[in-house]
């Protein structure tokens, strides 16, 4: 919420989900202004959603095959967004990865979680690829997402020691608290600024 002009605005924001909504459950918790939620597959999110009020869109894929037109279903995602006058975009373990112009549509104003420490372990496999390669600290990032996957800029971070003992299973869940808390500050700083990167939303 930020205030122009002696009104009060808010920024509407929409979430994308494909599973179980944890994200989500945190977003609605803290009491974020989440004015839509979009799943691209039957989940658990969607219910959250609806439980919560708020409009919630079932936008199905087509397919997971080579076949998939993600520009085309790019498109319709960003009617449904207009049409619920979306401001920002928050990707919720979304496991699409989205073509050019929802990128093109709002620019600068999508939002993602990785969990590791981006420029390290961009991809699907980040936390095995943390394990595997060694490393003594991994963690979470929260970045602006562009068609290049993992690589837009960074708005926060925060590091996981890896343990010992730790497995893929144990490690990855440790980065989700993390990610939970951290997520929800910087969209709650971007919604209570109006501002994302310096620009007005």
């Amino acid at each position: 919420m930020t205030v122009f002009g002696g009104y009060v605005l808010t920024v509407r924001l929409a979430v994308l989900v494909s599973g179980s909504g944890t994200l989500l459950e945190s977003m609605l918790a803290a009491a974020l202004p989440v004015a839509l939620v979009v799943a691209d597959r039957p989940c658990r999110g969607t219910d959250l959603g609806t439980q919560a009020n708020i409009p919630s869109v079932l936008h199905e894929r087509s397919s997971f095959g080579e076949d998939f037109d993600r520009d085309r279903y790019a498109t319709e995602l960003v009617a449904i967004l207009r049409a619920h006058e979306i401001d920002l975009v928050a990707m919720a373990g979304f496991g699409t990865v989205l073509g050019e112009p929802i990128f093109a549509a709002m620019p600068g104003r999508i939002i993602n979680t990785h969990p590791a420490l981006l420029p390290s372990f961009p991809g699907w496999h980040a936390v095995r690829d943390a394990l595997d390669f060694g490393v003594k600290v991994t963690g979470c990032t929260i970045h602006v997402a562009t068609p290049e996957v993992d690589h837009g800029p960074i708005l926060a971070q925060e590091a996981v020691t890896i343990r010992d003992d730790d497995d893929e299973s144990s490690l990855h869940e440790r980065i989700k608290a993390v990610e939970r808390r951290v997520y929800v500050d910087t969209l709650r700083t971007i919604a209570d600024s109006g501002q994302l990167l310096g620009t007005p939303i």
